[in-house]
Parts: C-alpha cells; structure tokens; sequence
C-alpha cells in the first residue's frame, strides 16, 4: 500500500514537472521567433549606409540572440508558470489534488524542481556556448566600427596590450597596474611594422595614461631596425611621450563583459585579474549571480504559483497575472538593482547574488501558507 501512494505521488510530479517543461518550451520557442526578428530589424538599421553583407548581418543575429534568450529566462520562467498554474486551475486538477488528500503545495514540487533543473543546465552548459557566441559578437561588432587594433588580455604574465593605427602596431607589456588600468608597472613596449618586423623596443618603470598618449618614467629605448648593436644605440630619457588611442574606458571595455567568459573559466580569470591590479568586483558579482539563477528561477514559479494557482473561480483571473507580472518584475529589477549595489562596493557580492532569490522564496511560502490549507 505504502509503495502503491509512493508511485503515485511520484507519477504525480513527474506530471506537473512535464507541464511544466512543455509550456516552458512553449514560451521559449515564441521568445525565440520574436527575439530573432526584433534583432535582424535592429542590425539592419545599424548598419544602414554601410557596406555590411545580409550574410554578415545574420552572422551577427545569430552569435547575438542566445545571449538575449539567456538573460530573459527569468522572464520565461514567469510566463511559463503562468500558463502551467492557470491551466491545472482552470481544468480543475489542482481541485481534484486537494480532494484527493494531496496539498497543493506538494504539486509545485515538479515545478520547482524543474526550474532548478533547468538553472542548473543553463549554468553548466548554456553560459559557456553563450560566452563564446557573445565574446565573438562583441569582437565581430567592434571590427565593423573601427578600424584601429587593439586589444587588452591578462594573463599569468601580468597585462598585455595592443594598440595600433595604418603604420605601426605595438604591443605593451606591464606585469601590473592600478585597478582602472591607467597606470602601468614594470613596462615593456614592443613597435611592429606592418610586416611584422619590429622595429624598435621600449623598457619603462611606469607608464601613465594621458589623454593621448603614455607618459613613460624612467624610459630606456632601442632601436631595432637600425643595424649594428642596438644596445649601443640605446637612448635613455627621465621621462618620454608615446602617442596612442586607448582610453581608461577602452581598457575596461577591453576585457569584455563578464558574460563573455565561460563560468567555468571566470575563477582563473578573476584570479589573473587580482593579480595583474585591476579590480575583480564586478566578475565576482557576477559569478555569484550565475551560481544563484536556479534558485532565482525557482523563486520566480513560487511567485507564479502563489497568484495563479487557485481556481479560477475565486477571483478574477486577469488581476492575478497582473499581480505575477507586477512581483515577477519587481524580484527582476531589485535583483538588479543588488547587482549594481554589488559591483559598486555597497554590498557584499555573496549578498548581491543569494539575497534576492532567498527572500523571494520566504515571502512567496508565507503567502502560498497563508492562502493554502495544506
């Protein structure tokens, strides 16, 4: 008898959890239709005038819509549990789970775990394909404005940067700097020509950014084209001026969008960063943003649930969805608004991140105990 209830509860959960994933897909594939329509319209009205191939157009939907669909699963996740609750409430089978003994709070286990199950893919394996597809976004983007190179990358090393214009390409060498990347310790510079030959090489104690240009101390220069010994040829100033493009945001920008590395690879890479002097805060705050979206979404269906899963009967059912939309949104942009608090110094990044979906989850089990009698 015991096993026979145990299969049945089982075969019950499994039930909603379908439901659920089927009005999830649901959701999701209208999403996508819309998402990839608003994007290719956008493109073509970005590079209006320009000489940009439909081909290269649809490159750039393509690498740009998995991040946009990535960032509205929360938003997914609510719709999704709207469409499931008001479904079982209108064919009455959240009726038929009271009279059967059941609370209907125990039918919101599938759900639950369903949304968590999905955080956890998205985290594990969607935020990486997502990382590379916006990473490559990013970098297809800025080569269609801008013909200049440079690039900034952080490595075990120190700092790495490149800069360049039609004649000449250099590339700089700090084994570390400030936390905005305007100055730079321990500096080496390396000039290329077009053809890849260097030309000339120039070691510094610091380098400060101006506007325009490096302001070198205690700079020691080679020429490396000329020939004979370049050592004996070697110029050294007490200070000395490189022009170059790069600006304090550039260099921030430089390093991509935390979304753009994998979460796998966002530990190292933080680790680097701290190492080579910049600041880390914003990375970490994301990362423990990433890490609490399973929880995230499983708030957003208790949210779901607590509004739309009584019969329809009871009350009317368009203030109901309101009130969803109105919190669900509400949990969005105060998760948000943590985030910036977060990134900014104002709170604790673990706070920032695990604060929202926990309360959510407390407030939406206090209602859903105060409305249900199970």
């Amino acid at each position: 008898m015991g096993l026979a209830k145990g299969a049945g509860r089982m075969i019950l959960h499994l039930y909603f959890a379908r439901r659920f994933a089927v009005a999830f897909a649901y959701v999701l594939g209208g999403f996508l239709v819309l998402v990839v329509l608003l994007d290719f319209i956008e493109q073509l009205r970005r590079f209006r005038g320009m000489e940009i191939t439909l081909s290269q157009k649809t490159h750039l939907v393509v690498l740009n819509v998995p991040a946009t669909l990535y960032q509205m699963l929360p938003l997914v996740t609510v719709l999704c549990s709207i469409m499931l609750f008001l479904n079982l409430a209108r064919s009455s089978e959240l009726v038929v789970t009271r009279a059967a003994g059941r609370s209907a709070l125990r039918a919101l286990y599938g759900p639950i775990l369903t949304s968590l199950l999905i955080g956890l893919i998205a985290v594990a394996i969607i935020n990486p394909i997502v990382a590379g597809t916006q990473k490559k976004y990013e970098q297809l983007l800025s080569s269609f404005f801008s013909s200049r190179v440079s690039a900034v990358s952080v490595s075990s090393t120190g700092l790495w940067l490149r800069q360049g214009d039609d004649q000449a390409q250099t590339v700089i060498h700090a084994k570390r700097s400030n936390l905005d990347g305007t100055r730079l310790f321990d500096v080496a510079l390396y000039e290329f020509d077009l053809s890849g030959q260097a030309t000339r090489r120039i070691a510094a104690t610091t380098a400060t950014l101006g506007d325009g240009f490096w302001n070198l101390i205690n700079a020691k220069e080679w020429q490396l084209e000329l020939r004979g010994n370049p050592e004996a040829e070697a110029d050294t100033k007490r200070q000395y001026k490189i022009p170059t493009e790069l600006t304090k945001d550039h260099i921030q920008d430089s390093f991509g969008s935390p979304s753009s590395i994998p979460i796998w690879q966002l530990p190292a890479f933080i680790n680097q960063l701290e190492k080579a002097g910049f600041s880390a805060r914003r990375h970490r705050v994301w990362f423990h943003m990433e890490m609490a979206l399973p929880l995230f979404l499983a708030s957003v269906v208790m949210i779901g649930a607590g509004f739309t899963m009584r019969h329809g009967r009871q009350s009317r059912t368009g203030i109901r969805v309101l009130m969803t939309l109105l919190f669900g949104f509400g949990l969005y942009f105060l998760r948000n608004f943590a985030q910036i608090l977060g990134e900014n110094g104002q709170l604790p990044e673990i706070w920032a991140a695990w604060i929202p979906p926990i309360a959510a989850i407390g407030l939406s089990l206090a209602f859903l105990l105060h409305t249900e009698d199970g």
